[in-house]
């Protein structure tokens, strides 16, 4: 019994420190800038109300990332530094959404990325997390320093870092200076032809490693450029329809590429770069519905795909593989687990009435008004989603069960629970719907 003593404090920690971060999100949730300008400011941080949407979205993930590791505290394996090191990236994601100067904003958007890596290379599943995690690193630093140096050439120019007093300087943009503000956020987000980290970053990481990556790390790209975009405002009509156009049809390329997967987080990481290419869509048309709806679906993308991510887990768990061909006919063997999988996989591909819908109804609206000629890009891209879609869905759901399979748990009530905290808010959100698409 003396020795059990210390193993039931940690239970107690580790479990307490999971109820002080749900208590940290209730919290925040009165700190709402109900006049939709800029609020909470001090010399580093203020809240406007995109701010504050991606910061309790860091919040919850971050929680539920806890919520979903459980095995790293059943097994023992090094449970009291993967605490650490996400409490360290919860501070450190709250700092970046929060920070009204762009030097800071770039400090810790930056150093979001250390504690990731730590997450990929310790408790990632196979020897390939190393080259994953060069990819992550490499990707995002080759491209993000440019973006320092347009940052000095800002404060050098203008004076002024703050978020708020940036205006349209036309004076100060150039193609280069355009392209070392944009790029490093496109690479974040990730735009096509330079998405090749994220996929193998989700397969090689850990559950809670996919949930941040899905869930928050590819919102800073989004969140980067709605932020510099007032400099560059001027400029970008000249640029658009490279973006757009490249975004959109590696979306396409990419929705084909999905259904071709046999991987399930493989194809659960796709369909994010196919959602992201919408995203990036919507932003660069640079109109007032591309931008709100950008971030409704930035906020919808991050629960849902976390989500999946989470099942994807869940059967990993259960058959130690994510091969389609493994995880078939789970509904015989989990039917109450196939509720869940049904309801993320409709609000994947935007049935109502999930805030996915909200996002991608304006992102199209945007995306038509700005040139007619996208509307048969966007009709495939539409379509191939669903297909996806319900291809991971009954596939992983229907067929014959594996003949190695001899019996499987149903479920605990926390995986039930961590599912219903992702899909709740992203069914709920819809009814304020004020708050997450008129921001502006």
């Amino acid at each position: 019994m003396i020795f059990l003593t210390p193993l039931c404090l940690f239970s107690g920690f580790w479990w307490l420190v999971c109820s002080l971060m749900f208590f940290i999100s209730f919290i925040y949730l009165f700190f709402f800038p109900y006049f939709f300008c800029w609020a909470g400011l001090g010399y580093i941080f203020g809240c406007d109300l995109i701010s504050y949407g991606l910061v309790l979205l860091s919040l919850w993930i971050c929680v539920l990332m806890v919520l979903a590791s459980e095995s790293v505290f059943r097994l023992g394996y090094f449970s009291g530094f993967f605490l650490f090191v996400i409490i360290a990236l919860t501070i450190l994601l709250y700092c970046t959404f929060s920070s009204i100067s762009l030097l800071s904003f770039y400090i810790f958007f930056e150093s979001s990325l250390i504690p990731t890596l730590f997450l990929i290379l310790g408790w990632g599943y196979q020897p390939e997390r190393v080259q994953a995690g060069i990819y992550l690193l490499f990707y995002t630093l080759l491209a993000s320093l440019p973006l320092l140096v347009g940052i000095l050439f800002i404060y050098n120019s203008i004076g002024s870092l703050c978020l708020f007093m940036l205006g349209s300087s036309s004076y100060l943009v150039g193609g280069l200076f355009y392209l070392c503000m944009v790029f490093a956020f496109l690479v974040s987000m990730p735009m096509f032809m330079v998405h090749l980290w994220l996929p193998s970053a989700h397969v090689e990481a850990p559950v809670s490693g996919s949930m941040i990556l899905a869930g928050v790390l590819l919102k800073l790209g989004g969140y980067g450029l709605l932020r510099v975009f007032p400099v560059l405002f001027s400029f970008g009509f000249k640029f658009s329809i490279v973006w757009v156009a490249l975004s959109l049809v590696g979306g396409l390329f990419v929705s084909l590429f999905c259904m071709r997967q046999t991987d399930l987080k493989s194809l659960i990481a796709y369909s994010s770069v196919a959602h992201m290419s919408m995203v990036i869509g919507g932003i660069m048309t640079l109109n007032y519905w591309g931008v709100c709806s950008s971030f409704a679906l930035m906020v919808a993308h991050g629960l849902c795909s976390s989500g999946l991510f989470c099942l994807s887990n869940i059967s990993y768990e259960r058959f130690s593989s994510r091969s389609l061909l493994i995880n078939s006919g789970l509904i015989n063997l989990m039917p109450s687990m196939a509720m869940w999988w049904f309801l993320l996989s409709s609000c994947n591909m935007a049935a109502p009435p999930s805030l996915n819908l909200l996002g991608e109804i304006g992102l199209l609206s945007s995306l038509v008004s700005w040139s007619w000629c996208l509307m048969f890009v966007l009709i495939f891209l539409s379509f191939f989603s669903a297909a996806y879609t319900l291809y991971l869905y009954s596939y992983s759901q229907h067929g014959s069960i594996y003949s190695g399979v001899y019996s499987c748990s149903l479920g605990y009530v926390r995986e039930f629970l961590l599912l219903f905290l992702h899909w709740f808010p992203l069914n709920l959100i819809i009814l304020s719907a004020d708050v997450t698409v008129f921001w502006v």
